[in-house]
């Protein structure tokens, strides 16, 4: 039997779990829905893999299953032997920041004296467009000020590695793409704490040094040691990179689980009205990051790159946040959305740019 006909028979399977859990779901038998969905989720990314197009999406199913895990089972992801798992969030964003530091170079800073004006014009829309739309949003939502916040929250977060994967596939400037995430990056202990004070300080107390430090600590340290290591060690340790993928997508799913435990009955409340909220601020992201490079009148690669680099945001690093606030209950549940959605969405628009040609300019 080929590994084809293996994954068709596992998507056989992933049907079958689907029809129980609907039967289930039909019959308001909601408890025993669980073990089948979850089985749903984790059959239907392992048959993915077998299919070219599809396989992309195997990771975002995977953390369907986890999440749905933590919504049935939430008990075991909330305290271990009287040790709460939160604390492990932080040191998480930590190693996830040096993953993402040892791909990066100083050469990736480059691109600021190579293409300017992109640059300026990517950061800077970036840090206007999705805080302005995150506290619109809460303004509309109707949310508890803390819940609220946490939109505001993503909206003032720097881009993430996800973005330079899409601007790849979407056949956007991938080397623009690089440099506006290393500059957003490096520029977040300024403006995601100021951006907050100033807009998510209307619905919860901001402490912008505080803010400051944290971001200093889980995000500009690590990198720096991540580049560091790049340029001095990584030609020894050549597993690393192969390693540090798998252990980026693992903690980012396990951060994810955390806060869906810890804020079940919350998400419960008011799970499908912050899965809107959230999907509107992802999109408008896209939808106005593409015009504001039509504006500036940007070619058609260096627009895609902006419409990537706008509406993608690095959700780990606004769970850190929550977590060190102490909110990761409230203010972390947004961010935990908006992670998985985005990578749907970003993985749905680089299809659909990857088919589409780039008219010579």
């Amino acid at each position: 039997m080929n590994s084809f006909n293996i994954y068709k028979i596992v998507a056989g399977l992933s049907v079958i779990c689907l029809l129980i859990s609907a039967t289930f779901f039909y019959r308001g038998s909601i408890e025993q829905v669980g073990p089948f969905l979850i089985a749903f989720f984790v059959t239907l990314a392992i048959s993915f893999r077998g299919f070219t197009l599809l396989k992309g999406f195997s990771y975002t199913l995977i953390i369907f299953a986890a999440v749905t895990t933590a919504l049935y089972y939430p008990q075991y992801f909330i305290q271990v032997n009287g040790v709460k798992l939160a604390v492990l969030i932080t040191p998480l964003i930590q190693l996830i920041m040096f993953g993402m530091g040892t791909s990066m170079s100083i050469k990736d800073f480059a691109g600021v004296i190579k293409m300017p004006k992109g640059v300026f014009i990517g950061v800077f829309s970036h840090f206007l467009i999705m805080p302005l739309l995150g506290f619109t949003l809460a303004k509309l939502s109707g949310f508890p000020p803390e819940i609220a916040a946490g939109i505001i929250l993503v909206g003032c977060s720097p881009n993430g590695m996800a973005s330079n994967v899409i601007s790849y596939l979407a056949k956007a400037n991938l080397a623009l793409s690089i440099t506006i995430t290393a500059v957003s990056t490096m520029l977040a202990p300024i403006f995601t704490p100021l951006l907050m004070k100033l807009l998510g300080g209307a619905f919860i107390k901001i402490d912008m040094l505080n803010m400051m430090w944290d971001i200093t600590k889980m995000v500009i340290v690590p990198i720096g040691v991540g580049i560091l290591f790049n340029k001095y060690l990584l030609k020894r340790a050549k597993w690393l990179e192969r390693v540090m993928p798998m252990v980026s997508m693992f903690g980012i799913a396990f951060i994810i689980v955390i806060i869906t435990a810890a804020g079940r009955s919350s998400l419960l409340n008011i799970g499908f009205m912050l899965i809107f909220l959230v999907l509107i601020h992802n999109l408008m992201g896209y939808t106005l990051g593409y015009w504001s490079g039509r504006l500036f009148k940007m070619n058609e690669r260096d627009c895609r790159t902006m419409a990537i680099e706008v509406g993608m945001q690095n959700g780990g690093l606004a769970s850190g946040l929550a977590k060190e606030m102490g909110k990761i209950a409230t203010v972390g549940l947004a961010p935990a959305v908006f992670g998985p959605l985005m990578n749907i969405t970003g993985s749905l628009l680089a299809n659909y740019w990857h088919r589409k040609p780039i008219k010579e300019q």
